[in-house]
């Protein structure tokens, strides 16, 4: 990095577009929306070749825990040690966070150096139905959501303070909720992504109410290009394929410091007193 004249700044909305380029040239399929939304829940950090954007990273706190995601290299500056720059830079920023993110098979050497281990898989399953199931039962859109009683699930189910990021998903999509006995046990958020639109995060008790939940949402969208980040893929990835939602892609989530994610399985500690909830999809792979 001596020789280069690359210069660091926090990340701020001028550099929206540089960096929505990158993700375009790496075939990520964020929108410049995809990248505004995180900028707005986050601290992050631009790696600046004069004034084009080249190297961008972000930190997201989340309460007792921070997810580190956006972590990108233009192609033509890779083997500079940029990338290790950049994640230095927003680990110090998450302060004594814990600290998460979903790595690639290529980042993943990087991330085994600063500390990280890996948890699990997370397989990303997307197309558009071949099958549209019947509307379950117990499951309605939520017209006004109940943010208090949503952050507590997935509170539940991540160990996350996402209320924030819960409000967000509120305004910019909708939420199914799967209710019992006159009580919200589990919720899906649906908003616009990428390519089309993105189901998750999906917080449930137990994976038959997850089904459910996701089966209204494909139900209520037929002919829509759905993404679903599934942490569980040994319940969940056989019944999104034999929905039409093909296989598309790996990702590894990883920890560092403090315990394992709670999606994760036996490394995890056991879930907070409240309620039962577990996380079977994303809301995205940047933000757990």
């Amino acid at each position: 990095m001596a020789d280069t004249p690359i210069a660091f700044q926090d990340f701020a909305e001028p550099h929206l577009d540089g960096a929505h380029r990158l993700s375009v040239e790496a075939r990520w399929p964020h929108r410049r929306e995809d990248w505004a939304l995180v900028m707005d829940l986050s601290q992050g950090v631009a790696a600046l070749d004069g004034e084009r954007v080249v190297g961008t990273a972000f930190v997201t706190p989340f309460g007792p825990v921070a997810t580190v995601n956006m972590v990108i290299v233009a192609e033509a500056m890779r083997g500079r040690g940029l990338g290790r720059a950049l994640m230095e830079r927003v680990l110090t920023a998450a302060g004594p966070r814990a600290t998460r993110l979903t790595a690639t098979a290529d980042g993943l050497p990087l991330y085994e150096k600063l500390g990280f281990r890996p948890v699990g898989m997370i397989h990303q399953h997307q197309g558009v139905p071949s099958e549209v199931p019947a509307m379950p039962d117990r499951v309605a859109w939520a017209e006004t959501p109940d943010l208090d009683a949503l952050a507590a699930l997935d509170r539940a189910a991540s160990g996350m303070e996402r209320r924030p990021l819960l409000e967000r998903l509120a305004r910019l999509g909708r939420f199914a909720v799967l209710t019992a006995d006159g009580s919200v046990v589990g919720f899906a958020a649906l908003r616009a992504f990428g390519r089309g639109e993105v189901i998750g995060p999906v917080v449930a008790p137990d994976p038959q109410a997850a089904m459910a939940l996701i089966d209204f949402v494909i139900a209520d969208r037929p002919g829509a290009f759905l993404r679903v980040d599934t942490p569980d893929p040994a319940v969940l990835s056989a019944f999104l394929e034999s929905r039409g939602l093909i296989k598309a892609g790996d990702g590894i989530p990883m920890v560092r410091g403090g315990t394992a994610p709670a999606e994760a399985g036996p490394e995890g500690d056991a879930a907070p007193a409240g309620p039962i909830a577990k996380t079977y999809a994303l809301a995205s792979q940047a933000l757990g």
